[in-house]
């Protein structure tokens, strides 16, 4: 009987707990929804020149749509020259039959293949950056992921950018873009009503510190004052590495008023857990206090375990249904603040409860699968073949 009423009385506690979380993940949404309007309503530099651009794509295989996203970055609306730097590890690469295709496409276009496989640590794609920026040959470099797509104005959002005072690096936000299938659209949800929002918010209140692989545009001095890239060649988030030293010389991370697309591609729900495990994970690495308060980013599975815990009370169900509201007011406003669809709304509590679920998992876990081979993460975000200590 004592063992039941003690039962009894932390289940009552819980539920006090997550409904307090639900209040403050719903006031955390709304305000979320407000701020994701702001930030794309800001005007974007203006370029006070236009210098020559090296855009550096690593590759790796044949993704999807890769032509489409690397013919974004050929069809600029920027004056200044442009050389498009491609690399991969191995010269049979079948990435190189989009790059292939974009040649015939463009036949005045800038355009190198690197093929190199030399390695500094298990960040292959670091690896690769720094074989190729050894034959660049403008002094502002544009490192982007080989799944991105972006407008026309993309590079003169970013020099203009670059070119104020104290900026060191131009990073940016970036939305899902889904192949088809079921998975990709939860990627999608995941990425655009989740991800978004939560770096906006971070950076509104000064949290958030990011820098994305989807973007990182810096000068040739900067790096070189940093030390290079190789030295995050062991790092998991070498883009959040690579910003974090950018600050550290007493330079910016600014993230400019546009979004980019990211290509969804996971069409199984083993690889997108694995791939949205990976991620929470280097979130965790990079900032595990933030990361622990993000729970509040979760007012949905918070609200279902009020009502769990308080055994169906109409108090916690009426906080599940302001909660579900809250959620779908953020979806709608950064779909309209982004252009992006409503891919994945109707799936969005089951997004949320998948999000919920990767995010505890990730406190439990020290390692990633990244291309196929599992890594080790230690607490300073570095990786380690999983075999090794």
């Amino acid at each position: 009987m004592v063992l039941l009423h003690a039962l009894h009385a932390l289940a009552g506690a819980l539920s006090i707990v997550c409904g307090l979380g639900v209040l403050l993940g719903i006031a955390y949404t709304v305000t979320a929804s407000v701020l994701v309007g702001r930030f794309f309503s800001r005007a974007a530099a203006v370029p006070r020149d236009y210098p020559g651009v090296t855009v550096a794509k690593p590759l790796h295989g044949d993704e999807w749509d890769l032509v489409q996203h690397l013919e974004s970055y050929f069809v600029q609306d920027y004056p200044g020259p442009v050389q498009h730097l491609f690399g991969v590890h191995d010269a049979g690469d079948a990435a190189l039959a989009a790059v292939e295709t974009l040649r015939a496409r463009y036949p005045d276009a800038n355009i190198k293949v690197v093929a190199d496989a030399r390695l500094y640590g298990p960040n292959r794609k670091v690896a690769n950056l720094v074989n190729m920026l050894e034959h660049a040959e403008h002094s502002v470099l544009c490192l982007a992921d080989s799944d991105v797509l972006v407008g026309r104005d993309y590079l003169r959002a970013v020099v203009g950018a670059l070119q104020q005072p104290e900026v060191g690096i131009v990073t940016s936000v970036y939305r899902g873009v889904a192949s088809p299938g079921f998975w990709p659209g939860v990627a999608v949800a995941m990425t655009n009503y989740h991800f978004l929002p939560g770096v906006i918010t971070g950076l509104f209140i000064g949290r958030a510190r990011p820098c994305f692989g989807q973007t990182i545009a810096i000068t040739r001095a900067t790096l070189e004052r940093i030390g290079g890239l190789a030295r995050f060649a062991h790092h998991l988030a070498e883009d959040h590495a690579l910003g974090e030293a950018v600050r550290q010389v007493g330079a910016q991370v600014v993230i400019p008023p546009f979004v980019v697309g990211h290509a969804c591609v996971e069409e199984t729900f083993a690889k997108l857990y694995a791939h949205e495990l990976r991620w929470s994970c280097t979130i965790r690495a990079a900032d595990r206090l933030g990361h622990a308060g993000s729970v509040l980013m979760h007012p949905v599975p918070l609200a279902l375990l009020a009502v769990l815990f308080s055994g169906g009370t109409p108090a916690a169900c009426w906080l599940t249904v302001a909660a579900l509201a809250a959620r779908a007011l953020l979806m709608l406003k950064t779909s309209r603040a982004t252009g992006a669809g409503l891919r994945g709304a109707l799936w969005l509590p089951f997004v949320d409860l998948l999000q919920f679920m990767v995010f505890v998992a990730s406190f439990f876990s020290s390692h990633v699968v990244w291309r196929g081979t599992r890594f080790r993460v230690d607490r300073e975000g570095l990786l380690s073949p999983a075999g090794e200590s």
